[in-house]
C-alpha cells in the first residue's frame, strides 16, 4: 500500500512517545507526575452540563448547518463585541470541532502549495504540520528570551510568498502575553505588505495572569483570521467545540472545506457552548480556575528558580511554564519518574515543557523529584 506524500510530509507528535511510555509504567505499578497534560483538571460547569442535557430532552439531535446554529454564532459574536472589541455577523463565523479544526479550515481556506507562512518558535506543534498539509512552507523565526516576535523580525521574514503569519497570544508552550503596543507594531509591519494574513489563535484568552492583558490583534489588522474555543475557559476539551472568525469570503470557503471533511459540531454541545457564553456562571468558574492556575504557576516558577541547572520565564498566560535545562524529557521520565515534553517538540531545544493542570501536591512531589534529580547528576 502507497501512502500519500502528502501524509508522510507530515510528522507524528513528538510527545507520544513519552505519553506512551508514561502510561506504561503507571500501569506497571509506577507513580509517574504528569506535566503533560494540556487541559484544565476542573469539570466543565454544571449549568453547560445541564444545558446539554436539556438540549437533548427538547429533541436537539439532527444535523444543523455546518456552520453551526445561529443562536450559537449570534452569542460567539456578541462574546467578540463585548470582550475584544470586534465587530462580526454570524455569517462570519464558523462554530469547528475544536479551535485544531477552526485552524485547519483557515489553514486549508488561505494557503496555496508554495506560499510561505511565517511561525515565530516556540510554537504549538500543530501548526507547521497544518501548513504542510495544506501544501505550504513553515518559515520558523525564532524568537529571544520573551518568546515573542519583534516587528524587524517579522519583517526580516517576508518575502514574496509569504501568504500569513500565526500569532499565538496567550502563547503555548510558553506561556507570553503579547502587549496591546507590540501587536499594534506588527500590525504596522503588516499594513506596509500587500495580502498578508494574520491568523490569530486566542484560545487561552481568559487564562491570563497580573497586568497582563488579552489583546486581539484584529483590533488593529483587518485580515485577520481569529481562532478561539471553549476548551480552556470553560474546560471543555472534550467536548470539541471551537471557532473561527473571519472575513465573510474566508468563513464561505473554510465552511464549505468542514462541510466536506466533518459537517456541523455535535448538536448537543453547541446548545451547551451557547449557554457557557450566556450563562453568568461561568464568570465565578473562570475566576476561581484562574486563581488556582496562578496559585500553581508561582508555585512552580520559584522552586525552579531555586534548581541548579534550570531556569524560566514567569508565564504572563495560559498554564505552561517553558524550562531551560541541559537535561532532557526522557532522562527525567526514566530516572525521576516525571513526565514533561521535550522543548524540541515546540521548536525550542535545550528547553522542557512543563504543565500546570496538575495539583499542588503533585507539583509539589514533581519539584522535589526534579531538584532531586538535578543535584544528583551535577558535574
Amino acid at each position: 500500500m502507497e501512502i500519500s506524500k502528502r501524509a508522510q510530509n507530515i510528522q507524528a507528535s513528538i510527545t507520544l512517545a513519552i505519553s506512551a511510555k508514561a502510561k506504561q509504567m503507571q500501569e506497571e505499578g509506577i507513580k509517574v507526575i504528569n506535566f503533560t497534560v494540556g487541559e484544565p483538571d476542573f469539570g466543565t460547569p454544571e449549568y453547560i452540563i445541564e444545558a446539554a442535557k436539556k438540549a437533548l430532552d427538547a429533541g436537539h439531535t439532527k444535523y444543523t448547518a455546518s456552520a453551526g446554529i445561529i443562536p450559537l454564532r449570534r452569542a460567539i459574536c456578541e462574546k467578540l463585541k463585548r470582550d475584544n472589541g470586534l465587530e462580526y455577523t454570524p455569517s462570519q463565523i464558523v462554530v469547528a470541532n475544536g479551535a485544531k479544526q477552526a485552524l485547519a479550515g483557515t489553514v486549508l481556506a488561505l494557503v496555496n502549495p508554495g506560499d510561505e507562512v511565517i511561525i515565530p518558535a516556540p510554537y504549538w506543534i500543530t501548526y507547521p504540520e497544518l501548513v504542510k498539509l495544506a501544501g505550504g512552507t513553515p518559515v520558523f523565526v525564532e524568537t529571544g528570551e520573551d518568546f515573542k516576535i519583534t516587528p524587524e523580525q517579522l519583517e526580516a521574514a517576508i518575502t514574496a510568498k509569504t501568504k500569513a503569519v500565526i500569532i499565538n497570544s496567550p502563547n503555548n508552550p510558553t506561556g507570553a502575553v503579547y502587549t496591546e503596543s507590540q501587536l499594534r507594531a506588527l500590525a504596522d509591519v503588516l499594513k506596509s505588505e500587500n495580502a498578508i494574513w494574520v491568523i490569530s489563535d486566542e484560545v487561552y484568552e481568559n487564562l491570563v495572569y497580573g497586568k497582563a492583558k488579552h489583546f486581539s490583534i484584529a483590533r488593529v489588522y483587518n485580515r485577520t483570521v481569529v481562532i478561539n474555543g471553549f476548551s480552556k475557559t470553560y474546560s471543555m476539551t472534550g467536548w470539541r467545540i471551537g471557532y473561527s472568525a473571519s472575513s465573510a469570503e474566508v468563513a464561505a470557503a473554510i465552511d464549505n472545506i468542514q462541510s466536506h471533511v466533518t459537517s456541523n459540531v455535535n448538536t448537543m454541545t453547541q446548545h451547551a457552548g451557547q449557554e457557557a457564553l450566556a450563562g453568568k456562571q461561568g464568570d465565578k468558574f473562570l475566576r476561581d480556575m484562574l486563581a488556582e492556575f496562578d496559585r500553581r504557576r508561582s508555585y512552580i516558577t520559584e522552586r525552579i528558580s531555586k534548581m541548579p541547572r534550570a531556569s524560566c520565564n514567569l508565564p504572563d498566560g495560559a498554564f505552561y511554564v517553558m524550562v531551560k535545562t541541559d537535561v532532557t524529557s526522557e532522562q527525567l521520565l526514566d530516572y525521576a519518574r516525571i513526565a514533561t515534553v521535550p522543548g524540541a517538540a515546540f521548536g525550542a531545544p535545550g528547553y522542557i515543557r512543563f504543565s500546570y493542570t496538575v495539583s499542588v501536591d503533585d507539583i509539589k512531589e514533581g519539584m522535589d523529584r526534579l531538584e532531586a534529580y538535578l543535584d544528583s547528576t551535577r558535574a
